[in-house]
């Protein structure tokens, strides 16, 4: 089974890579005709695919347009599987909600059909959903726990406020997804009752009942870190303003700028932004790796499409240079430059080989 599964999977990728919705659909509701569990097809098939399609384009093999195309065959292919198999619901009720911010849907989904597999009452409220609105939900459905999704840590701020939110409202929170930590130490950090590193593992720690981070609510959260600081608050506040700064002093020190078409500009403009996010979201959490991790991947997406290294230490140094005024942002662009200094090493060495 194992064997037919590895080989359903890459027919899977190759239908979505073509965006071919109805072979996608007609490949996994046969497998659950055959005897396939749902849940073997969402997390052996659906999931490892969409990763593949994810490692496709950060390698350059797909286009944006191809993994767009993908990603929407996927999430029909989890429609179709949860219009096929409707079991009766035997568990509490569970609000499942990406957060704020947070576009990244399909994994979030993929999890609230486990849990709803597993016999939970799931109401699944989709990409970024305002904590507002969800509390105001909360209190109409009266759900046993809410499991919140988020891919990016740039959202983690908005998940810390909703985590909270829902807690004092007396409903405990199952945090997933990538943007909490691989190791979940920022679902942690930011006091949520539990944290899960897949749909799967979700379904057990909910079954298993909540919480598991004993110390969310003894004092040993929140009150044990102080969350983002003066210099979090001036750069959220200011974001729009630095990144203009930024983008005229990389204009006067990198020459070759001048020529750059509006396209080349727009997505200049687009990578300093990401810098913004995942500092702005580092100094919240005071998490060096959270950034030198963003910025070794970036040096990897960028080498793919042959953008070299120097780049990256060339618009984190700018930032540096316009950030006179905030002595820990400095520093994390400091292990930034770093970091990105590591991959111009090991793009050189890769070169010479």
């Amino acid at each position: 089974m194992s064997q037919d599964l590895e080989a359903a999977t890459g027919r899977y990728l190759d239908l979505i890579g073509r965006a071919d919705e109805y072979g996608a659909v007609d490949l996994v509701l046969g497998l659950i005709d055959e005897g396939v569990p749902a849940e073997d097809v969402l997390l052996r098939i659906v999931a490892p695919g969409q990763r593949r399609v994810g490692e496709l384009w950060a390698s350059n093999e797909w286009s944006v347009a191809r993994e767009h195309g993908a990603t929407a065959v996927s999430e029909r292919v989890v429609a179709a599987v949860s219009g096929r198999v409707r079991p009766t619901a035997t568990r509490g009720r569970v609000a499942v909600a990406c957060a704020d911010g947070e576009y990244h849907a399909l994994p979030t989904r993929i999890m609230a059909e486990v849990l709803r597999l597993r016999g939970w009452h799931v109401d699944f409220l989709g990409a970024s959903v305002p904590g507002p609105h969800l509390i105001t939900h909360l209190h109409q459905t009266g759900p046993e726990v809410v499991a919140l999704g988020c891919t990016l840590p740039t959202r983690l701020p908005r998940a810390h406020a909703t985590i909270a939110a829902c807690q004092a409202v007396g409903i405990p929170v199952l945090a997933g997804g990538a943007g909490f930590g691989v190791d979940g130490r920022f679902a942690r950090l930011l006091g949520a009752d539990a944290w899960a590193p897949t749909a799967d593992a979700a379904a057990d720690r909910l079954a298993a009942g909540l919480p598991s981070f004993p110390a969310a609510h003894d004092g040993h959260g929140d009150a044990a870190v102080h969350f983002g600081g003066e210099e979090y608050a001036y750069l959220t506040r200011h974001r729009a303003d630095l990144l203009a700064r930024v983008m005229d002093t990389l204009k006067e020190a990198y020459a070759p700028m001048g020529g750059y078409s509006a396209r080349q500009l727009e997505h200049t403009a687009e990578d300093l932004g990401y810098i913004a996010d995942f500092l702005i979201a580092a100094l919240y959490v005071h998490d060096a790796a959270l950034f030198t991790d963003f910025v070794t991947w970036t040096c990897q997406v960028l080498a793919a499409r042959k953008v070299p290294a120097e780049s990256v230490v060339l618009g984190l140094r700018v930032f540096h240079d316009v950030l006179t005024d905030c002595p820990h942002a400095r520093a994390l662009l400091n292990e930034g430059v770093a970091a990105a200094r590591t991959c111009c090493a090991d793009q050189r060495t890769e070169t010479s080989v």
